[in-house]
């Protein structure tokens, strides 16, 4: 199995695996230099199984299942070395596997490159994610169905970036239907394509400044996910889109940790604002702006480390809302609410002589003014909203004073509703300019979702995320893997079954009947419950789940054995945001806004709020089955992102990091199954609509379909096909 002088690969903690030569052979044991490791050389005894063939070639395979040695050693390897060469993109049969460069390669994606890949077969040219995208578009064109392009990927893997590039392609390909090379005259369908086109891809630049943020793990991290539905004429050329938004992080904006940051768009207006604007919105025009507000300054960060300066990306953003169709009086509002939530942030409070607390000093009675003007309403009701706690019993209104603390926390709870309410006008008004073709029957949906995520602290975004990353594993494993196999089944084809990790009973056991969404929802409605009464509950009902763990440390959480790895999720406010109240007098009190912008995201609507219990979680798992419908329905092309290391560098390829995700992300399983599978197919219909001209005119008449299919494959001197 193993002679002297071969070179292997064997285990290793800090790289995953590392290199080997074979010095000696004894039944089952295997005598090995390391040679992989830093430091002097090792000797190694290892078991055969424990050992690998390390590949004669250079490791530059563009397809995985175009390696001899099929494991895990070959597949890490082949990526490692493709990426020191700047080739990021490799394929798994018809996955991509796209390894963030965290560095720009304009020569990948020039214009040049785009015709290249125009109308190539996929596997013609190298893989690229012009590939997938062009693919993607020629099967909708070809078969008049549907198509969805589903990037994933942990955060700082690229997804973002991806999803711009395959936005970009499939705007330029669906700009070509109308032609207009003799120079005749714009008609109206040409100019309504354009300007469509145009404001699906200025709105990224929109989205990205309100939708995402620095963590520690990614500079541009989208804090919610979105599905963008691009739609087409019969003509292949863009006629719509609409995009979809789901699971805003709202806690970043009262909360964030150094060296993180809140939203974009913040740092955008501080530091890009005009000075007439500045002065409008009693913004600083010195110094670190960002420290002089508590909802920025509890990180260090204020710019972006190697990216354009804070006041480039407000003038791009400013643009963008231009290009949207945003009017003047709309952009204003959005300005004066983004301020309003900043000043808002410095508006402290102390107790008083008497209930309720007081105002902090006069800086925050500055604030709390400001506040006031900039939102349109009267200071003293303001306030009174935040020191004081309304409750109705019948006909009659009860107020009670809240402790300092309290009123901080009913502080915050404005700020993230007035943000919430921002970032889902605007998705409403992208969706507006951008404008729905009613009569389109083909799309290609592009999704862009959050990657898993498991960290220190791990709260009930954490939770939803993954839920979310659940899902879209289960439809992976059931395209990429199950069906591919049931389909060779059905087809008779001789072949070895593979098996893969199924996690139908995780998902049981977060969105069930009896599950811990469920659950939680339950424990919502009933009066005085607590964290540690969630969690009392939970431990009694999974208790005897093989995926579920209950903390001994501490009596408020729980741990989840997730396809990706086990995660700790602390449940102290789990309660608080899944039931996503808005303030009863914060609604009333900002639907009487003065300025007009400000009143309409506030609708006075009796009859919603009387409306039934509608939980955060209840919520998220209905888009999440209506998401899952709208991909059920379309030609699923998977671009699988990875991160090569956490410190965000390029030319750093981390082994065991980049393992982890390869294996989490179902890409080892996929390299199995397409290998041994047959990745290249062809319909009877259109292998006979190609190649008929190989056999004579009169079988081509008189032959079935299957006969004729293996006339051309004799004709043509192919064998081991089925």
């Amino acid at each position: 199995m193993f002679a002297v002088g071969a070179r292997i690969w064997v285990k290793d903690e800090e790289e995953a695996f590392v290199e080997a030569v074979v010095t000696g052979v004894d039944g089952d044991i295997i005598e090995a230099d390391v040679i992989g490791r830093k430091g002097p050389l090792a000797k190694a005894h290892l078991k055969a199984s424990e050992c690998h063939h390390k590949e004669e070639d250079l490791g530059l395979v563009d397809d995985m299942t175009k390696l001899a040695h099929l494991h895990e050693p070959g597949v890490l390897h082949n990526l490692g070395t493709r990426y020191h060469k700047n080739l990021i993109y490799t394929y798994t049969g018809s996955i991509l596997i796209a390894v963030n460069p965290f560095v720009r390669l304009p020569a990948l994606y020039h214009p040049i490159m785009k015709l290249q890949y125009r109308g190539a077969q996929l596997g013609e040219l190298g893989p690229h994610v012009f590939a997938v995208a062009d693919h993607a578009y020629r099967s909708m064109v070809d078969t008049g169905q549907s198509q969805s392009v589903l990037i994933s990927g942990e955060s700082g893997a690229g997804k973002t970036e991806t999803t711009k590039l395959v936005m970009e392609y499939l705007a330029g390909l669906g700009d070509t239907g109308h032609d207009n090379s003799k120079g005749a005259p714009k008609n109206e369908a040409m100019i309504a394509s354009q300007l469509c086109v145009s404001r699906v891809l200025e709105s990224n630049q929109l989205l990205e400044s309100f939708g995402n943020a620095k963590t520690v793990r990614n500079n541009n991290s989208s804090r919610f996910g979105k599905f963008i539905e691009i739609q087409f004429d019969a003509n292949g050329c863009v006629s719509g889109a609409a995009i979809r938004s789901y699971l805003l992080e709202r806690s970043r904006v009262v909360q964030i940790s150094d060296p993180e940051r809140s939203y974009h768009c913040f740092y955008q207006l501080l530091y890009g604002a005009t000075p007439e604007e500045a002065e409008l919105f009693k913004l600083p025009t010195t110094g670190e702006r960002g420290k002089q507000f508590r909802y920025l300054n509890q990180s260090e960060c204020f710019e972006l480390p190697d990216s354009c300066s804070n006041a480039e990306e407000y003038r791009k953003t400013r643009h963008a809302m231009e290009v949207m169709g945003f009017t003047l009086e709309e952009q204003m509002g959005i300005l004066r609410l983004l301020a309003a939530i900043l000043h808002l942030g410095n508006v402290l409070f102390q107790e008083g002589d008497d209930p309720p607390p007081q105002l902090a000093g006069e800086q925050s009675d500055f604030h709390l003014t400001t506040v006031a003007e900039l939102l349109g309403v009267p200071k003293e009701p303001l306030l009174e909203t935040l020191v004081t706690y309304t409750r109705k019993v019948g006909r009659e209104v009860f107020k009670s004073p809240l402790k300092p603390q309290a009123a901080a926390a009913k502080r915050d709870t404005l700020a993230k509703t007035l943000y919430s309410k921002l970032f889902d006008w605007i998705v409403a008004k992208v969706n507006e300019s951008i404008g729905q073709d009613p009569t389109s029957t083909m799309l290609i949906g592009v999704l862009d979702i959050y990657g898993f995520e498991h960290f220190k602290t791990n709260s009930f975004e954490q939770f939803c995320i993954n839920l979310a990353n659940e899902k879209l594993q289960q439809h992976f494993n059931a395209h990429v893997l199950k069906m591919e196999q049931e389909e060779y089944t059905r087809e008779q084809i001789d072949w070895s079954y593979v098996d893969f990790t199924d996690n139908e009973d995780v998902l049981e056991l977060v969105e069930g009947k009896q599950g811990i969404l469920s659950t939680l929802d339950s424990t919502c409605k009933t009066p005085n419950s607590t964290p540690e009464t969630f969690s009392r509950t939970l431990y009694k009902q999974y208790e005897a789940h093989e995926r579920f763990l209950f903390g001994k440390m501490s009596k408020t959480d729980f741990t989840i054995h997730h396809y990706a790895g086990q995660v700790k999720y602390l449940t102290d406010e789990f309660l608080v945001k899944n039931m996503d109240a808005v303030v009863p007098e914060h609604e009333a009190l900002l639907g009487n806004s003065a300025h007009a912008y400000i009143a309409q995201l506030f609708p006075q609507d009796a009859e919603a709020s009387k409306a039934a219990f509608n939980s955060l979680g209840k919520r998220f798992k209905e888009q999440l089955a209506a998401l899952m419908r709208t991909l059920n329905s379309t030609q699923p092309h998977y671009i699988r992102c990875v991160k090569p290391n956490s410190t965000l560098k390029p030319g750093v390829f981390t082994r065991n990091l980049v393992m982890e995700q390869l294996r989490s992300g179902g890409v080892l399983e996929a390299v199995r199954v397409c290998s041994k599978g047959y990745p290249t197919r062809r319909s009877f219909e259109d292998f006979i609509d190609r190649f008929a001209f190989l056999v004579p005119s009169s079988l081509y008449d008189e032959a079935e379909d299957d006969e004729l299919v293996r006339a051309i494959m004799k004709e043509a001197g192919i064998e081991g096909y089925q």
